[in-house]
């Protein structure tokens, strides 16, 4: 059972994630504007930094598919592990997903799918969840990853870090930062328009956060 431990947790983690964070979406649409985007982004932030302390000494609380691309990338964790990190999050999203839809049948704001603004393109909306992922990412590596005596701080500093990233791109592309937070709404909702910004803009963006801790910053031993 203790090899399933950790799966387990970042089906949970990543469950919550999305249950709440999605779920704050579509209260908002209920809401608006009396909720709004700081609500949204205090959600994804809250409950990103609940899981962290949860679950970090567990799983390493990667609840992010391009998290743990990133990971593996500069060997923190095992191709064959990484695989079924990722299995076990998209399960945790999807499974969240439909839990929103049987309490939403009507799928108010398609269960907080994450799309793209009118105005802005598939190229924008990639560069944009890039840049974002990338400062998440670099806080996750200089935070969690890296040890030194601020590491009891890092759930605290990565679920600012996501909820100041909402409060910026959330109106652009939804900030999503996270493969699986949206590819579980989507899946439950239907609404598969713009997925792939949502694949290649934070893989890309977490890859070079691991690269610049791994080849630039990282203490040399």
């Amino acid at each position: 059972m203790n090899t399933y431990k950790e799966y387990i947790a970042e089906f949970i983690a990543t469950f919550a994630l999305i249950f709440f964070g999605a779920g704050s979406v579509v209260m908002a649409g209920l809401l608006n504007p009396s909720y709004g985007v700081l609500g949204v982004a205090l959600a994804h932030g809250l409950i990103l930094m609940a899981m962290i302390y949860a679950t970090g000494h567990i799983s390493g609380a990667h609840i992010n598919p391009a998290v743990t691309v990133a990971m593996a990338l500069v060997k923190k964790i095992q191709p064959l592990k990484a695989v079924k990190y990722i299995i076990a999050q998209l399960a945790g999203a999807s499974t969240a997903g439909f839990i929103l839809l049987i309490i939403f049948p009507v799928m108010p704001s398609n269960l907080g799918t994450t799309d793209l603004a009118s105005n802005i393109s598939f190229s924008t909306g990639i560069l944009i969840e890039a840049i974002l992922t990338f400062f998440l990412v670099f806080v996750i590596f200089n935070t969690a990853v890296e040890k030194h005596e601020n590491n009891t701080m890092a759930g605290f500093a990565i679920g600012m870090t996501l909820a100041v990233s909402i409060l910026f791109g959330g109106a652009l592309t939804g900030a999503s930062l996270n493969p699986a937070r949206s590819f579980g709404p989507a899946l439950a909702s239907g609404h598969w328009a713009n997925q792939i910004v949502y694949w290649i803009g934070p893989i890309v963006g977490a890859c070079i956060a691991g690269l610049v801790y791994e080849f630039v910053l990282k203490k040399k031993q």
